[in-house]
């Protein structure tokens, strides 16, 4: 528990904690739910309990979440004295490539390991991929993995010098995007109109990137969350995390709507594809 607060850390008893290693590199990994594979990435400053509340969404709608821990304490209220340090970290790591110029993030490499992994446990179409904050271009760059065929890009916010600027190399960004069009695949992505973070110049380059195949939406400031945990309000300063930090627990709410949209779009690639494909099995059997 924050003491200052009164809020509670999580935790995750719900979740089994595993060791994965992908190619030498060990990571923590919470997993939970059944049915096809879903890798939600957290935000800054980590596996926060409104990360762990969208993580038990995507399980309750029929998936199997798998949470990979990158920075931060596992379960722990965003305080901003807390989250200011894991930023640090963060900027200064060789995983992670925060500013311009510095192209895909190497985390990303052992981020497509884990979907494939994944893939091969849980079966199904293919693997979800939901990044935030932090992450969001992430959950772009994983589709470099056969396996991937759902990303959804929540409120992207690197680079973090560069409001108009995408966190990926060239040569990645070439391969997504004809990946993208061979396969004939969508991006959903979400941000708020007044982000600081995440502004209309890099959906805008998100666009130029991927055209019709980028799907951006655009929520109302005014409908964030005015109560988000202080590392949000005092070092975020902004609208920003659509579906977690700033999100709104109230019937017809946009935020609300964002994550009706979010899991329906999960929906449509990992699971109904499956329930298509038996159909079409059975009807076959019958004749």
């Amino acid at each position: 528990m924050n003491a200052a607060s009164g809020r509670f850390d999580d935790a995750i008893t719900d979740f089994s904690r595993r060791l994965v290693d992908v190619e030498g590199v060990v990571k923590a990994v919470y997993v939970a739910g059944s049915g096809p594979a879903v890798v939600l990435m957290p935000e800054m400053p980590g596996i926060s309990p409104d990360v762990l509340r969208l993580a038990r969404w995507v399980r309750d709608a029929g998936f199997t979440v798998h949470l990979p821990s990158l920075f931060g304490t596992d379960g722990a209220y965003p305080t901003a004295e807390r989250g200011e340090e894991v930023i640090r970290r963060a900027c200064v790591s060789a995983e992670f490539r925060a500013f311009a110029g510095g192209g895909t993030s190497p985390v990303t490499a052992w981020l497509r390991g884990l979907a494939r992994r994944a893939h091969t446990e849980c079966g199904g179409p293919g693997v979800g991929a939901i990044g935030l904050c932090f992450t969001g271009n992430f959950a772009l760059t994983m589709m470099l993995e056969p396996a991937v065929i759902a990303s959804v890009v929540n409120h992207p916010s690197l680079p973090l010098d560069d409001p108009a600027g995408l966190e990926i190399s060239d040569e990645d960004a070439h391969e997504v995007r004809e990946r993208i069009a061979r396969d004939g695949l969508k991006v959903l992505a979400y941000r708020f109109d007044d982000d600081r973070w995440c502004t209309g110049r890099r959906f805008a380059a998100y666009r130029a990137l991927l055209g019709d195949a980028f799907d951006g939406r655009v929520l109302p400031g005014g409908s964030a969350n005015t109560d988000p945990p202080p590392f949000f309000r005092n070092v975020v300063g902004s609208p920003h995390s659509v579906v977690t930090a700033h999100f709104v627990d109230e019937d017809g709410h946009p935020t609300v709507k964002a994550r009706d949209e979010i899991l329906a779009f999960l929906t449509s690639r990992l699971i109904r594809t499956d329930s298509a494909e038996s159909s079409a099995h059975r009807g076959g059997a019958d004749r």
